[in-house]
């Protein structure tokens, strides 16, 4: 029995053609920045920044280009456009403010510019003194269809400017219409983008607000500021502390988890295995019959009360951040309620958390395997929607690099399309890649490895990584020089001077810092043991009982630090950033400009913490805005002193962990 091959009927090949592309839009546009992972994920600003796009935009042969950039904002549905400007090698140009909270979309079109053309090739052959009769007829036909286009005045102008090219028997004023500016600027309005190329793809812009691109935060926990010694702290006493915290300029007061604390496992002082009857145990063990992640500590007080603390806090300048740690104790309702969220041994018990060989059987981890995902993350953006509806706008998140990155996308944009104002501060101190992939999901700010860049080639290095790469698109760093689980070497070693140091150093290299206190401003600096980064008496497993009038407190030095942080918006941006050479290994010098050029920050930090250094600065002047051989004013902010400097070499003394923040003036310039 013969069979016959299906075999299909061929289309003519023009037609095939046509209907996978438009044969003559002959536009290429490539090279797009920014664009994070080829548009999966997008860059942040916040609201009063500029979005700086540029691209490879060309074509075939020697036509001339146009292009331009197409935006809008979160509600719109039209395009905004801005002209592209060339630059050099077929690079393009624009910017687009973003003015509203929320997600931009932009995107890029290019188009060969017929009129933009015909005048290039006018104006050379004009010069060459060619015979035009032809061309200025090719320039006629042109305008007159730019002016059916276009309307009112408009329209009677190009139809003027189309008589005088299409005038044969006024050759020469016909030529010199073809140059005019006001005929340039009119074909540009009219332009018909034919064969328009359109960029493939819409890249998105997350806009936060101001707080999420500058910020100053401080650490406190509740429990531990009572007047009483050994008496737990209440939401009242951490009212009391509000007028000293706000002394210091800070503007968010972050609070550890204020939840029931489970009572299995629970650890001791000093994260000792077995805990004493009146130890308190560690808030992060989240859950006890009390309830869960949306309950109050009692000993806290109640949700009014923590309702009053964010409404006194308002009062003083504060906005209170809240722990979200996305884990529990045994104790946890959730292990009652849902025992699907947990991950089961062979012996059938939970799995605890564990870092082999260290164990915490006090954590439960929640399993983000679990057949019951869906449930699982729709009760933990129920949390976080919670305590939004309880006047919290702020969330340090816990780990998040244990938790599902599928997740966190979701539940990040979920939260932000119903609340765009919500900031989230990342605490993982990880490894880059799974840090920067958070900051792509949409994590407002995050902990970096500053705490452990003391030299200054680590600080160089890493701060050139984080504002002069792609990196400063979507990650927002947060420096600390501590944290309740990070005693630095540096601070246990350097003493006083360290603790100024690097508090100048997280204030200033950074728009969005913090600290952990009273710990850091009291100079605590003792480790639970020789070659550890942990606290001796740690106030995560014990009260706390705080004299902030210790003889170490560098109180003043950090409230001054703060002020100039508010007052001079060159210190609110990353990306200016810059660093000037120095002739000593321990004297780092950077400098910082506003948007606008005129507030010009230039900061030296004495590295060492034992001696006093001296050396020669070697500026770059243009990143300060100062000619060669002009005279300049520096007025160093923390002592109100001034001096005159000129060019280039300038000398610097600082003793032991001590910095000139030097406001930058030319000729009186204020």
């Amino acid at each position: 029995m013969k069979t016959e091959g299906k075999v299909g009927r061929k289309e003519p090949m023009a037609a095939n053609i046509a209907t996978k592309l438009e044969g003559r839009s002959r536009v290429v546009i490539e090279g797009v920045r920014p664009e994070i992972d080829g548009g999966e994920y997008p860059i942040q600003r916040v609201v009063g920044e500029t979005v700086t796009v540029e691209a490879d935009i060309f074509a075939d042969g020697h036509d001339v280009v146009a292009a331009q950039l197409l935006y809008r904002g979160p509600k719109e549905r039209s395009w905004k456009t801005v002209p592209m400007e060339a630059l050099s090698n077929d690079r393009w140009h624009a910017e687009f403010p973003v003015t509203e909270l929320g997600e931009y979309r932009y995107t890029l079109e290019g188009w060969v510019d017929p009129f933009a053309t015909w005048q290039h090739a006018m104006q050379k052959r004009i010069a060459a003194k060619q015979d035009v009769h032809v061309e200025v007829k090719s320039g006629g036909m042109l305008v007159s269809a730019a002016a059916k286009r276009a309307k009112g005045g408009d329209a009677k102008k190009l139809a003027e400017f189309a008589g005088k090219l299409n005038d044969e028997s006024n050759l020469e004023a016909a030529s010199a219409a073809a140059p005019d500016p006001a005929l340039e600027a009119l074909m540009q309005k009219y332009a018909e983008h034919a064969f328009c190329t359109r960029y493939a793809k819409e890249l998105a812009v997350n806009v936060g607000r101001e707080r999420a691109g500058f910020s100053t935060w401080y650490e406190i926990f509740p429990r531990s500021c009572s007047a009483t010694l050994g008496q737990h702290g209440t939401f009242k006493d951490c009212e009391a502390w509000l007028p000293y915290i706000a002394s210091m300029n800070f503007d968010v007061l972050y609070l550890p988890p204020i939840h029931p604390i489970g009572n299995s496992f629970r650890k001791g002082k000093n994260n000792s295995e077995k805990a004493e009857p009146d130890d308190v145990g560690s808030p992060w063990a989240i859950g006890s019959e009390e309830g869960g992640h949306k309950a109050i500590h009692p000993r806290l007080g109640t949700l009014k009360d923590f309702q009053s603390l964010i409404a006194k806090a308002k009062e003083h300048g504060l906005e209170i951040a809240l722990d979200i740690a996305f884990q529990c104790s045994p104790d946890h309702p959730y292990v009652r309620e849902h025992p699907s969220f947990f991950r089961k041994r062979p012996d059938g018990t939970i799995q605890y958390a564990e870092n082999p060989p260290k164990k915490y059987q006090d954590i439960y981890p929640l399993d983000f395997e679990t057949e019951d995902w869906r449930a699982l993350w729709a009760e933990l953006k129920s949390v976080i929607d919670y305590w939004i509806e309880q006047g919290v706008l702020i969330f340090r998140v816990d780990n998040p690099h244990t938790k599902s990155f599928p997740f966190w996308k979701w539940v990040i944009a979920e939260v932000k399309a119903a609340h765009p104002e919500v900031i989230f501060l990342a605490e993982a101190f990880t490894r880059p890649k799974v840090m920067y992939r958070l900051g792509k999901l949409g994590f407002t700010q995050s902990y970096t490895y500053f705490t452990w860049r003391n030299t200054k080639e680590d600080l160089t290095e890493y701060l050139e990584e984080l504002t002069q790469t792609e990196v400063v698109e979507f990650f927002r760093p947060n420096f600390w020089p501590n944290t309740p689980d990070i005693l630095h070497e540096a601070l246990q070693k350097g003493g006083r001077p360290a603790f100024m140091a690097r508090y100048i150093l997280a204030a200033t290299l950074a728009a969005n810092c913090g600290i952990y206190g009273p710990a850091f401003e009291l100079c605590e600096n003792t480790p639970v043991k020789p070659g550890s980064e942990e606290y001796l008496d740690s106030e995560k497993y014990q009260l706390r009982h705080w004299d902030i009038d210790g003889s170490q407190n560098v109180q003043t030095r950090i409230a001054r630090v703060n002020e100039v942080r508010r007052t001079h918006p060159a210190l609110q941006n990353n990306r200016s950033l810059h660093f000037h050479e120095t002739d000593q290994p321990q004297l780092l010098c950077y400098s910082k400009t506003d948007a606008s050029g005129k507030d010009v920050i230039l900061t030296a930090v004495n590295l060492d913490f034992q001696n006093t250094q001296a050396g020669w600065v070697e500026l770059d002047l243009t990143k300060l805005g100062v000619g060669a051989d002009q005279q300049f004013d520096v007025h160093d902010l923390l002592t109100d002193a001034h001096y005159t400097w000129k060019g280039t070499r300038n000398f610097i003394q600082l003793q032991p962990g001590q910095a000139h923040i030097f406001h930058v003036r030319v000729g009186g310039q204020a």
